[in-house]
Formats: structure tokens, C-alpha cells, sequence
């Protein structure tokens, strides 16, 4: 009997040795499920009420079992307490409120208990191999890694990674690619998240920091931080631009990353399947970087609007199609490389845009000012655009410029302060035409141009405006497919996005529109008064 008692404590040990290693968990987990499915089937055996306790020997395999009890004055629950003189019998020198052991024989598992042993084990090992697997990922995203495909699922393919799987989502895939069961892939940990079944490990190759880390693969230069990769933009499978800087002035960026007879590119442009890269050298001058990044179109002029975080690229006539590029590709890859949307125009578009705001400013200086047309355009050549300019610009400004005088320039300043107070007075009556409550008028920042803007968008009373998130009041205009001139997109934007107002702004025009909601709350919490 002793034998069979030893050989089956040396078979446990053998299971859980065995289970352990395949799995690539800690033996104590193992025994632990074990001592959890034997005290389950003991509850089973004994009562489900008893507090049963197993524990396997993890040198010798000894199993015991046993009860545990608190001892008591007088017994309410005989499942979980004794009285002190059962207690003293069970354990001499018991005392009240000591929690004792009784031992309890070793049970035979029949069939049912047994299977069900073996789910909790199973379940057991299970979850402790979901934990192994989301621990050895979870701090590897940005990392690439090289798997087999094991099958594809609804287009989505999942990659076997040795001690865990991962899947390749079908946004994530180069588009055209055919990846085939048992194909080597390597493709860029882009996310691990701890699921109910399980880890799942998100992979990438179509992701802008694949071809990042591949260049780090294959250009010695980059591995060592000596080149920076400082901006990437992809068109996954078809063409893709990035941004190089060295920090050692002796290395040519553009020349390493290509390198000997263009070897090291040709290694990533085949692991992207044939994918087009335009390694472009990065600038801190951002007129110099968008110049480099529309390569390779020839540009004339470049003007920034650092508020509108917009960039106006003048091109000559002839180049016009090779800047926007098939489908607009080279300038949306542009625009992603430099983080700034890019309008593209011709010289002969920009010469009759040019003329066409010199003459609409100079016919307006023309009318609000009651000036002769060449003063108009002299004021306009000088740089001013608005009324507003006029107005408000220092007078010795205005009467340094050639023709002008101190008095002529004083005239000018009465005029268009003038014309400014006609414009006011001209929107109050617009404003108040659309229904807008004078209420509004009184609020921060919002001048009777902006309240017939507001008008205009059914915005009339302190409550629609209240009503409003400051984004839908002030957000600046934007083209959300950033195509640049190939953009059918109508820009989109706050209600008053045309009038440069800043977040902080928008913030206390809204807070101030909702002022009255908190002053009606606490009236209504004073209650009559007495």
C-alpha cells in the first residue's frame, strides 16, 4: 500500500514538474491548482459549508487535508466552530477565539469529482499562462517581432509568436500584400491589452514606426542616435517620406540611410513590398523642411500662417501636378511630415490671388476712407490691410510714408475710426434685425460683427450660447483629410473661427453666458424670502 501511496505522490510531483515547463509558469502555481481542486472536491465530500484547507509538499509530494474551525463560547455555525471542550479535544490548551486545525482523512476522487479537479486545474494553469504571456509582452510595444502566420481569420491575420499569438489587424496590413499560412512575417508590437480571453497582442506593418524600426535594423547610424528619424509619413505599400538629421556634422544623413549602391533603403523597401521611401533631410526652418518634403516638385515661394497652422506653397506652373502627386499623395504625405495642413498653388494663381486682394483692400480704403485711388494703393503696397490697422497704428507710422504727413496721416486715423464706428453701428442693427438679445452684447470679447455671426447661425439668446462647447465657438478652420489644394473638403471650424478668438476666450464668453444659470440656482435655493 505504502508503495502505490509514494508512487502516486511521486506522479503528482511528475504532473506538475511536467505542466510547468510546457507552459513557461512556476511550479508552486501548478501545485497551487492542484490544492484548489482537491479542497473543492473535499467541500463537495464533506459540505460545502466547511472552511476545507489542502496543501501538497512540494519536495515530497505528502498531501494533507483538514478543517479549520474557530473555537467558541457557544456554537452557532457547527460547520465553522467548535465549543471549547470539542476544541481541546481536537487541540489540547484551546482557547476561546483560537482558530484550530481537524485533520481530516485523505479522499478518493471518483469519476465526476475527478473531471471536475481537472477543469479547475486546467483553468487554473490557464489563467497563470495568460498572466506569463501578457507580463513578458506588456512592456515590448514599439518592438519588432518575427512570427509565423498561423491563419487568417476574416482578414485579420494571426501571427504564432512562439510563446503567444498575436494578430494583424486588416487596417494594420500593407494593402495588396498576401500573407499565407506558415509565411515568416515581421511586423511591430503597436499594442498588448490585458482581455477577458486573454492577452491580446496587436501587431503592425503598416504603422509609421514599422519603417522607423527598420531603418534602425539596417542603418548602424540610427541604432547608435548618431541619425534621428525626426518625422515619418506613410502611405502604407506605396510611397512613404522621412524626415533625417545628424548630430554628428562629418555624416550625411541622407547618404547613410541609402547607403552603398542604395543597399540599405532596397532592404526596407523590400520588407515593405516595394514600397517608395523619399529620404528627406530634416530642418528646424520650416519653410527649408517643406521645401525638402514636397521633393520632388520644385517650389518658388513659401508662406507660413503659424496661427492657422497653415502652409501656402507657390509652385511654377509646370509643377503643379508632380507637387500634389497622384491622388494627392505627395502633398498629403508633405502635410503629415511637417504636421501643418499645405495649400498648393501655381505662380500664375498667387500673381492674380495677390491682385485680387490688392485691388478688393484697395477699393475698400477707397470707399470707408474717401480717398483717392492712389493713396489706397499706397497704403495697401505699405502693408495695410484692414480698417483696423489704420486706426490704431501709431500716427508716425503713418506719416513716415512717402507723400504722407503728420496731418494727412492724423485725417486718415479720424476717417477709419469713423468708418469703424459706421461698421458698428450698421452690424447693431443687423444683430438686432436677426432676433440676436442685447444680453449677448454685453458679454467679453464679442464685438456686433461677431453677435450677427452668431445671428446668422441660429445663436440668439444667452442659453444657445451657453449651450455651446468651446470648440463649437471658437475652433479654428480645418480640412480634416489635410489634401492640401487637392481637397474637396469644406473647412471646418467653430461658428466664430474667423475672428482669431483663442481658447482662453472662448472659454469666458461661455462661462460668462452661463453666469445667469448659476445666479437663477441659488435664488431658487434662497427660497421666498420672509
Amino acid at each position: 500500500m505504502s508503495n502505490a501511496i509514494s508512487a502516486n505522490k511521486a506522479e503528482l510531483l511528475a504532473i506538475a514538474d511536467a505542466v510547468a515547463r510546457e507552459k513557461l509558469i512556476d511550479k508552486a502555481i501548478v501545485l497551487e491548482a492542484m490544492e484548489d481542486a482537491i479542497q473543492r472536491a473535499a467541500r463537495a465530500r464533506y459540505g460545502a459549508e466547511n472552511d476545507i484547507r489542502a496543501k501538497i509538499d512540494a519536495n515530497s509530494g505528502d498531501m494533507r487535508l483538514w478543517r479549520v474551525v474557530e473555537v467558541v463560547e457557544e456554537v452557532e455555525d457547527y460547520f465553522k466552530q467548535v465549543s471549547l471542550k470539542d476544541g481541546e479535544k481536537l487541540q489540547p490548551g484551546a482557547a476561546i477565539g483560537d482558530f484550530i486545525v481537524d485533520p481530516l482523512p485523505p479522499i478518493e476522487f471518483g469519476r465526476i469529482a475527478a473531471q471536475a479537479a481537472k477543469q479547475v486545474i486546467f483553468q487554473k494553469v490557464r489563467d497563470a499562462e495568460r498572466e506569463r504571456q501578457f507580463e513578458e509582452f506588456k512592456d515590448r510595444a514599439g518592438e519588432i517581432i518575427t512570427g509565423v502566420v498561423k491563419r487568417v481569420e476574416f482578414g485579420h491575420v494571426v501571427v504564432d509568436l512562439g510563446r503567444a499569438e498575436g494578430v494583424i489587424r486588416r487596417d494594420q496590413q500593407i494593402p495588396r500584400e498576401v500573407l499565407r499560412i506558415n509565411d515568416r512575417v515581421r511586423a511591430l508590437i503597436l499594442n498588448v491589452r490585458r482581455e477577458n480571453r486573454g492577452p491580446q497582442i496587436f501587431l503592425s506593418r503598416a504603422h509609421p514606426d514599422f519603417m522607423r524600426k527598420l531603418f534602425a535594423q539596417e542603418v548602424p547610424e540610427i541604432y547608435d542616435g548618431v541619425i534621428e528619424i525626426k518625422a515619418c509619413a506613410r502611405d502604407p505599400g506605396s510611397r512613404a517620406k522621412i524626415g533625417v538629421i545628424s548630430h554628428d556634422g562629418s555624416i550625411d544623413p541622407v547618404g547613410a540611410c541609402v547607403g552603398m549602391k542604395g543597399s540599405r533603403v532596397q532592404a526596407v523597401v523590400q520588407e515593405l513590398q516595394g514600397e517608395k521611401i523619399d529620404i528627406i533631410p530634416w530642418s528646424t526652418d520650416m519653410a527649408t523642411f517643406v521645401v525638402n518634403a514636397l521633393q520632388p516638385a520644385t517650389v518658388s515661394r513659401v508662406l507660413i500662417d503659424e496661427e492657422e497652422e497653415r502652409i501656402e506653397v507657390v509652385v511654377p506652373d509646370d509643377q503643379l501636378s508632380l507637387a500634389i502627386g497622384r491622388r494627392g499623395q505627395n502633398v498629403r504625405l508633405a502635410s503629415m511630415l511637417t504636421a501643418s495642413a499645405i495649400d498648393i498653388m501655381t505662380e500664375t494663381d498667387s500673381s492674380e490671388k495677390r491682385q485680387r486682394e490688392f485691388i478688393e483692400k484697395s477699393e475698400m480704403f477707397q470707399q470707408e476712407l474717401d480717398v483717392d485711388e492712389t493713396l489706397a494703393q499706397l497704403l495697401v503696397a505699405e502693408g495695410f490691410g484692414a480698417m483696423e490697422e489704420v486706426a490704431y497704428v501709431e500716427t508716425h507710422e503713418l506719416a513716415a510714408i512717402e507723400g504722407l504727413d503728420e496731418e494727412i496721416a492724423a485725417e486718415l486715423q479720424n476717417r477709419a475710426q469713423e468708418a469703424l464706428d459706421r461698421r458698428e453701428v450698421a452690424n447693431r442693427e443687423a444683430r438686432q434685425a436677426l432676433g440676436v438679445e442685447d444680453a449677448l452684447a454685453e458679454l467679453p470679447h464679442l464685438t456686433e460683427a461677431m453677435l450677427v455671426t452668431l445671428g446668422k447661425a441660429g445663436i440668439k439668446t444667452l442659453d444657445d450660447l451657453a449651450d455651446l462647447a468651446t470648440d463649437e465657438l471658437v475652433e479654428r478652420k480645418r480640412r480634416d483629410d489635410r489634401r492640401g489644394r487637392g481637397s474637396s473638403e469644406a473647412p471646418k471650424g467653430g461658428v466664430l473661427a474667423d475672428y482669431g478668438l483663442s481658447e482662453e476666450q472662448g472659454n469666458e464668453i461661455i462661462m460668462a453666458a452661463r453666469a445667469h444659470w448659476f445666479a437663477d440656482e441659488e435664488t431658487a435655493d434662497a427660497g421666498p424670502s420672509a
